[in-house]
Parts: structure tokens; sequence; C-alpha cells
């Protein structure tokens, strides 16, 4: 059977489904969405809410109701940016940092318990082909 590009990315894409449906008691215990963990997680490498849209590739109306949701929930806040009044940046309160550790927790573990059915010398393979199918294009 050969593995074509449309293959692998559906597998790819039914992996990380089943993994995270795996863990979504843990993320609604937590008061959190699926999506909602994925904004948590990301802001504080990308703390504008249009870049966070853009590193997420969902829309700044989706980002701006995710925020909304997570700020009523005291797992953020909005603050003016120093550098730029206009702005503003998105900051986890102790809660949120709180929440997302947990929750990557248990997407890390719920991964890992996967990951185990392989051997480590193939998760450094896996690793190592991810990191290159991330890198920018030439």
């Amino acid at each position: 059977m050969s593995a074509d590009a449309a293959q692998l990315w559906t597998l790819n894409h039914r992996l990380l489904t089943v993994v995270m449906d795996a863990c979504s008691t843990e993320l609604a215990a937590l008061g959190l969405e699926t999506k909602e963990f994925f904004v948590l997680a990301e802001v504080t490498a990308s703390p504008y809410p249009a870049e966070l849209a853009a590193t997420l590739m969902i829309p700044k109306a989706s980002v701006t109701v995710y925020v909304r949701n997570l700020v009523a929930k005291g797992f953020m806040r909005r603050e003016i940016d120093d550098e730029d009044l206009r702005r503003h940046r998105l900051v986890l309160t102790a809660e949120g940092e709180a929440a997302r550790d947990r929750a990557l927790a248990a997407l890390a573990t719920e991964f890992d318990r996967r990951l185990a059915r392989i051997e480590p010398r193939d998760r450094t393979e896996l690793r190592r082909i991810l990191l290159a199918l991330l890198e920018p294009a030439q």
C-alpha cells in the first residue's frame, strides 16, 4: 500500500483528533472547550489577537469569541501594549497558566500512551520528520 500525501495527512489528522477526543473530559473539567485550549496554549507565544488568529489559522472573529470566553473564565486578561497604546496584548492569568499546564499534561499523557506503542528510535525519527515538515518551504 503506497502512502500518498492525502492518506498521510488523513492519518495524521485522525491521530490528532483521537488524542484530543481522549482528553476532552479533562479539558471539560478545567472549563475549556477544545478550541479554547488551543488559544490558551498559544497565547504566550502569540500575544496579539491578529497574530494569534494567523498562528492558529482561525478567523479573527473566532479568536475574539474564544478570548472573550477565556477572559470571562479568568484565564486571561487584555492589557494595553506599552509600545503601541492602540493595541491590546493578551496575558495569561495564574489560573490560565494552571489550566494550560494541566491541559497540556493531559494531552501529553494521552499522546505518550500512544507513542509507547512504537520503539524509541521511531519516536526520534518521527520527531525529526515532523520538524522537517514544519520547516518553511524553500
